[in-house]
């Protein structure tokens, strides 16, 4: 276990009340037999069984509460384009909302409000971070933001949240290096996409290959112009576990972070490689995610100064999240919540800590793409 920290947690009400209507992962359409479902699959229960997990455990009084604040338009058009945020606010002024722009992000009236404060959840928890209020933070907020591109939002992502707080923190908390690591099973793609020309924010994404979207997260997508080789894509073959995600974090992720040195680490939390989650097919359980928080926050406390800040994106099972949710903060606080994985038994017999020759030989060519990586005497200073 980490050495004990001082941890902001961010969470609030309106989080769980983002409306993805009846749908099951597209909307309904009875002429093509898809009946409507009482809870879409990115429905908000399963961030919202997380948080009262926490409130239930130990780590209710070992976390420093962090209020969650509203992105103003001007933290949003920093990253995203005018025409797409003017879209979302206008149909979320309608009785009946509407979609982020791909045809399957649905959101109801008063989603764009509860995504500024999904966005703004995260610009607070790095300011927490950077002003020394905590030594890190973990903002538990709905919707997830990785998707979102700076032109439409998509995969269930309004706006970018981890993209608005970088920009944030760089024009105006002093801070010109950051990287965004993103071990959400699907691409990050938006977050690529807006920062796929700039040296300055280094993106990494582990997820499973060919998932979401499609062909998209290979590994010669690498970005272009000044931003050649600052972005990561470490794609991983379909029921890579705990070990494989492991290599990739030490073989992969660290030595990235190393040549990059950024002065403040953010990352894209999803839950969905989990063992349990219906939305992808990879074989991470809690201690799998645990490993990986101390892997990085290692690197983080030898790069940054610890300088590293958590933001929830995806995670679909509801059984699951909340245990893989709370292994996490256990590792940030240094403080086991004597609740331990309850399916850690029944998954030690599938093979979630295999490592084969094929996963190996996929961790092995993204460690190659670690020497593209912008050094820190590369990047200038903003």
């Amino acid at each position: 276990m980490s050495t004990k920290r001082k941890v902001g947690y961010l969470w609030d009400t309106l989080y769980g009340w983002v409306d993805t209507g009846s749908g099951g992962f597209t909307p309904a359409d009875p002429g093509a037999g898809l009946q409507p479902i009482g809870h879409h699959v990115a429905h908000a229960d399963t961030k919202r069984r997380f948080h009262e997990a926490v409130q239930v455990s130990p780590l209710r009084d070992e976390l420093t509460v962090l209020q969650a604040e509203y992105a103003t338009r001007e933290d949003i058009l920093r990253v995203h384009t005018p025409e797409m945020v003017d879209s979302i606010e206008s149909q979320s002024e309608t009785d009946k909302g509407g979609d982020a722009g791909d045809g399957a992000t649905p959101f109801g009236k008063g989603g764009y409000d509860i995504a500024r404060l999904a966005a703004g959840g995260v610009k607070r928890a790095v300011r927490a971070v950077l002003e020394g209020e905590v030594d890190t933070a973990y903002a538990l907020v709905n919707p997830p933001g990785h998707h979102a591109e700076r032109a439409r939002g998509m995969g269930f992502c309004l706006f970018n949240n981890c993209s608005v707080a970088a920009a944030y923190a760089r024009e105006e908390l002093g801070i010109s290096r950051v990287a965004i690591v993103d071990w959400d099973v699907h691409h990050g793609n938006g977050t690529q996409d807006i920062w796929w020309d700039n040296p300055e924010v280094l993106t990494v994404s582990l997820h499973q290959n060919k998932c979401y979207p499609p062909e998209s997260g290979f590994r010669e997508h690498n970005g272009e112009g000044a931003g050649e080789g600052a972005a990561l894509n470490i794609p991983l073959p379909p029921g890579s576990g705990n070990a494989v995600y492991e290599a990739a974090m030490r073989d992969v992720v660290v030595p990235a972070l190393e040549k990059f040195q950024p002065e403040l680490i953010i990352v894209a939390s999803g839950f969905d490689a989990s063992v349990m989650d219906p939305l992808a097919r990879q074989m991470v359980t809690q201690q799998g995610f645990k490993n990986m928080t101390e892997l990085i926050l290692e690197a983080a406390d030898e790069i940054c100064d610890g300088r590293i800040v958590f933001a929830q994106e995806g995670g679909y099972s509801p059984y699951y999240l909340p245990v893989c949710g709370l292994g996490v903060l256990e590792v940030l606080t240094g403080v086991e919540t004597g609740f331990g994985d309850p399916f850690q038994v029944l998954f030690s017999t599938q093979g979630v800590d295999d490592y084969f020759d094929h996963q190996k030989h996929e961790v092995a060519e993204a460690a190659k793409l670690v020497d593209k990586v912008p050094a820190a005497d590369r990047v200038s200073v903003s």
